[in-house]
């Protein structure tokens, strides 16, 4: 018996220092956290001007249907539909000039994903296309001349048709033209991986979902989008978001039980 409460006194002894431990580790963090959101020696101007700015570019999210992604074997589904809300979010949050353009809607490829009718629920603004080749379509390129911006980031289905085709028509225009790699996809690996190997020996730069977010964020001094785009990475950012999530409400639960 004074064995097993030994045990217990040593155990409850050690919870509170591994306690205190990883309490100290959290005040650590927020107080790092503080110290960058202070810290005076942070220079956008210092960046690499080839780097994506909110303001910089405009953002094409083409065929993101029902009837496109059917026949996608280049990634999961579901990882596809997690990808496009978190660039549909980021895009929305950083208010990026954006176009949502659909083919055949209404008469094949279907209803957009839910992903991206949560953030750009407005249907009147879509533009819907017969032209496999989104920059055939001249109200598509009218409306990104009007921008006046020089960069396009493009996401959308297949990736060897719908992503290709206008990104190497864009090039050819003089634009700089990105590709979301993740929030793509394509009939199959082969195919995907064929026509990101193409648009890059064109000069096409390749970019993922988080890294657009992150890429568009790039400063956590800039509190005032810090709460949007940690729950935009708890949402949609896999493991990262459960980081996110885990320190948080770890932080909650060890100064609630502190006060007990």
């Amino acid at each position: 018996m004074l064995l097993f409460e030994a045990g217990n006194l040593f155990q409850n002894l050690k919870f509170k220092k591994m306690k205190k431990s990883i309490f100290s580790l959290i005040a650590f963090l927020f107080v790092t956290v503080a110290a960058i959101a202070q810290n005076p020696n942070n220079d956008p101007s210092l960046a690499a001007k080839s780097l994506l700015d909110p303001d910089d570019h405009t953002l094409i999210l083409i065929d993101h249907e029902g009837q496109m992604a059917f026949a996608v074997q280049s990634i999961d589904i579901q990882t596809l539909r997690n990808n496009t809300g978190l660039v549909a979010g980021s895009a929305k949050l950083f208010d990026v000039n954006t176009i949502v353009t659909t083919v055949a809607e209404r008469s094949f490829s279907g209803p957009l994903f839910p992903e991206i009718k949560e953030y750009y629920p407005d249907h009147t603004k879509y533009i819907d296309r017969t032209t496999m080749n989104t920059w055939e379509d001249k109200r598509v390129v009218e409306a990104i001349k009007k921008s006046g911006k020089k960069r396009i980031v493009i996401a959308g289905l297949w990736t060897e048709i719908c992503v290709t085709l206008p990104a190497l028509s864009a090039l050819e225009d003089g634009y700089e033209v990105y590709v979301i790699t993740d929030a793509s996809g394509g009939v199959s690996k082969e195919a995907h991986d064929m026509a990101v190997a193409r648009m890059i020996q064109a000069g096409v730069v390749p970019i993922t979902s988080m890294q657009y977010l992150l890429e568009l964020h790039r400063d956590w001094a800039r509190a005032g989008k810090y709460s949007e785009v940690t729950g935009l990475a708890k949402r949609y950012g896999g493991g990262y978001g459960l980081g996110i999530d885990y320190i948080k409400m770890m932080s909650k639960w060890i100064i609630e039980d502190s006060k007990k």
